[in-house]
Parts: structure tokens; sequence; C-alpha cells
């Protein structure tokens, strides 16, 4: 059999349905992820090129309303309807659906991405990549991995055009002096683009989908990410205010690691979250400032950097800051400077162990203090495991020695085990103990019970499938303002 149908689905885009096949090819090396849009005949198709230009001509767009969300929505709503009109006048006969749909290709292909924008609803998704105009698109699907598509840019201007449109959305400029882009759309899908001869096969424009449904702890205990243990664990730091590092490599889960656990957090603390792109997603309920950084503008005026927030956080009295990702080492020493003054810190590191992470933050380029590190409760080690496409904790490590202390070691708490696919506790945490009954006055019975409780509602959250991020933010919430009853409620079923 020459080939072989993996999955197949529809995605629509407003009026627009378009059918997904992936198809295994003995002569491909890949699998084939085939878009097929509805068929429109070549005088329909030249007639809708008519009535482009003389819409683009007729909707002039400036820059302010370019970057505007809700004015680029009143913009295409207008596009809309005087598109279905002129379709109406021009190609006789149609209906109104048909109208619809023609008019909403109009829109995507003259305000949009293309073909790239029926790309983004598909949920399967997590990349888009366009190497060249040579080649076709290519796409990273969560199940299967990458695959080679049947859709084309026409020219290398078009891949350009995309991206300048992108920049212009969020006031960046991508040209041959700066040809090196990295912007986001409005959706909060990341978007990186690069233009010929930096990328020497051709211009080239990548986007990372933003999570239509951020993960939750269900998704992770479910996918054995975490144990309800854990996971529990996890939740008695956060809610104590113990402060959590989480590291890990390329795409092992490290930034939704920080989102699962923020959504701890107690629903009466002031949270302040700094990314240069926004990844955090938090329940909507909860008091939270989201910062994100401002690259400059082509004069190399106006950046607001990752340090600029965080130190402007620090004056908004925050509760809890979260910090996407330190890279330098002015941001490591802000960020352990706001652990000495009392905040909860949270952030993320490119590290492969808590070792190795211990490693990075004293040693250059970071090279903070030893002294600084006692600061730090936890480190989180995530873990992608390339051959079964799996992700982990890998490792709960707390620092024992306290703020000041040049021998800073490290207690594995908890540690996964790859042949067994088991996470293991290791050994019992000593300094957290210390901390818990110096400030909370718990015993270690009462840490035992406040654990058990926990893992009991996590696996009321696994049982009854709640995976959405506000109903599981409820009845976290739920819980930090009437326990009792939450816990009845779950005995109940």
């Amino acid at each position: 059999m020459p080939e072989e149908i993996v999955e197949k689905y529809e995605i629509r885009l407003n009026d627009v349905s378009a059918k997904v096949k992936i198809i295994k090819n003995k002569k491909e090396f890949v699998p084939i992820y085939y878009l097929i849009f509805p068929k429109i005949k070549e005088a329909t198709e030249a007639a809708l090129d008519s009535i482009r230009e003389k819409l683009v001509m007729d909707i002039a767009l400036n820059p302010e309303q370019i970057a505007d969300k809700e004015e680029m929505e009143k913009i295409k709503k207008e596009f809309l309807e005087k598109s279905v009109g002129m379709i109406k006048e021009e190609i006789p006969g149609m209906s109104d659906d048909e109208c619809k749909i023609l008019a909403e290709i109009l829109l995507i292909k003259s305000l949009g991405l293309g073909e790239i924008e029926i790309l983004l609803k598909d949920k399967n998704l997590e990349e888009i990549v366009v190497n060249s105009a040579k080649e076709p698109i290519w796409v990273y699907h969560r199940r299967i991995g990458w695959l080679k598509t049947n859709i084309f840019m026409r020219s290398e201007t078009e891949i350009y055009n995309y991206a300048a449109s992108i920049g212009r959305k969020v006031g960046m400029q991508i040209t041959n002096l700066r040809p090196l882009m990295d912007a986001y759309l409005t959706t909060g899908d990341r978007a990186n683009a690069t233009l010929f001869p930096i990328s020497s096969s051709g211009n080239t424009l990548t986007i990372r989908k933003f999570a239509s449904r951020p993960w939750t702890i269900t998704d992770f205990i479910e996918l054995k990410t975490l144990t309800p243990e854990t996971a529990a664990f996890l939740w008695l730091a956060i809610q104590y205010e113990l402060n959590v590092l989480i590291v890990g490599g390329t795409a092992s889960g490290k930034t939704s690691l920080l989102n699962v656990l923020a959504t701890f957090i107690p629903p009466n603390h002031r949270i302040v979250s700094i990314e240069d792109t926004r990844e955090i997603k938090l329940p909507k309920f909860l008091h939270w400032v989201p910062l994100t950084t401002r690259p400059p503008n082509p004069e190399g005026k106006g950046e607001v950097s990752m340090l600029d927030l965080m130190i402007n956080s620090l004056r908004m009295r925050p509760d809890r800051i979260i910090v996407g990702e330190i890279r330098r080492a002015r941001e490591a020493e802000v960020l352990f400077e706001a652990i000495h003054t009392g905040h909860s810190v949270y952030s993320t590191l490119h590290a492969n162990t808590a070792d190795e992470t211990i490693r990075r933050l004293t040693t250059p380029p970071i090279n903070i203090s030893p002294t600084l590190l006692g600061a730090l409760d936890l480190i989180a080690v995530m873990h992608r495991d390339r051959r079964r496409e799996i992700r982990r904790l890998l490792e709960v490590c707390e620092l024992t020695g306290g703020s000041g202390d040049m021998n800073v070691e490290l207690n594995p708490i908890y540690k996964w085990v790859p042949t067994t696919d088991e996470i293991i506790e290791l050994n019992k945490p000593t300094r957290l103990l210390e901390e818990l009954k110096l400030y909370t006055g718990m015993t270690t019975e009462e840490v035992d019970n406040d654990l058990k409780e926990k893992i009991q509602i996590l696996n009321w959250l696994v049982k009854n499938n709640v995976k959405d991020i506000n109903k599981v933010g409820k009845v976290i919430s739920e819980y930090y303002t009437n326990k009792e009853e939450l816990l009845k409620k779950i005995k109940k079923k």
C-alpha cells in the first residue's frame, strides 16, 4: 500500500472550512500534512484578485490602527461587509454562504497571513515554519512530530510581507539593516523572522503557537509528568511562599510547569509576572499584573528590558513575582535581591539538572555569589525524553544551608526513574520542614495531613477531568477560602 492515512480532521476559520489529511508515503521520509481548501474556479479567482485590489485601496490603514487590536477588528468587519457586497455584484448567482466564504478567504489573504491563518487554527500544531519559497511550509504536530505540508509561499517577497505585517502590529520593523525579528502575534503566538542572506536559503518565518487552552495540573498528572504526591509537595511550597526555580532543557516544559504551579498562589496575593513574550496565563480572577519587555525602535530607543521590569516590579507591592527566564547576571542579582527583601519569586533557567543549575548560577556569565544562592528554597527540574516524546519532572531538590552560607548543598527529595517511568521519593525535606514549622507553627504530622488533603483534591480534579484553567483555579481558591466545605463536597462526590 503506497499511502497510509495517519489522521484526518476539519479546521474552521469563521465561515471557511478546510480539511486536513496526514498521509505516510513510502517515497517521503516524513508524513505529509495535506491542507485541502474549498475549490475556487479560475474565473472566480481572477474576480477576487480584482476585488481585493479595490478593497485594499479603499481601506487605508495607518500604523496606529494596525497596532490596535480593537481597531483592527473593526477594519476586518468593514472589509468583510464591503467584500460580500462587491462579490455579489462581480459574481452574480453566488449564494449568501458562498459569498461569506469567499469574503473570508479575501480577508485572510489581504489583512492576514493567507493559508498560515488556517494552520494557526489547527489546535494540533505547535510550530509553523517557513524556510524559504523554494520548499513547502513545515509544521510540528504535537502527536506526530515534524510534517511537511502541501503549502508553498509564492515568493520570498510574500514571506517578507508577512513578517513585516507581524512586526507592524507590535511596533517592530524587519529590514535589510535589521534582518532579524522576534515578535508576537496579537493571539500571543510567538514569531521569529530572518531575511536573506542572513538565512542563506531564503527568508524564514517561524511561529510558535500559544496554547489555546493552557496546561493545568490535571493535565500534568494525567500525562504522568508529575505524580499527585509531587504536585501536592510543590503546591505546599507555593502556598507557604517558598521560592522555586524551574529548570530544564529546550522544550522540556519549564514555562508550562511554571504556569501550572502559579495557579496554586492564593487569590488574595498580588502577582506580577515579567516575560519577554506573554506565555504565562493565570485564572482570570487572580490579582495579577502581567508585564512584557519591549525591544528598541529602529533608532535604538524605547527599549524596556527584563531588568527594567524586575526593578520596577519591586515598587508595585507584589506578594509574588514570576520571571519568565533568567539569562543575565544583573537579572539574577535583582531576582535574588527580591528574595532577600521578602518577596516570593518563581522563575525558569536553562539547565539540565539541579547540580548544573548551581554551576550555571555561580559561574560566568551569570556568576552570582553562593551566599545569595542560599535564599533559594527549591529547584524543580523538567526533562524531555526525546525517544518516547514524554516530559517528566526529573527531580525536585531543596537547597540546604541558609542565606549567607557559602556551602550550599542539594538535598534531592524526588527523582524520576527512566527505566520504570516512576517518580520516587528519595529523601525527606529538612530545611523546608524547618521553615514551615518556624513560619506556620505546623508540626510534622500536620504537614503530612496537609499533603494528604492536597493529594485528595488533585485526584478529584483528575477523576472529574477538570482541565479548564479557571475551573481548576476556582477549586484551588475555594481550598484557601473554605477548605472544610471543599473537602466535604469532594468526599460526597
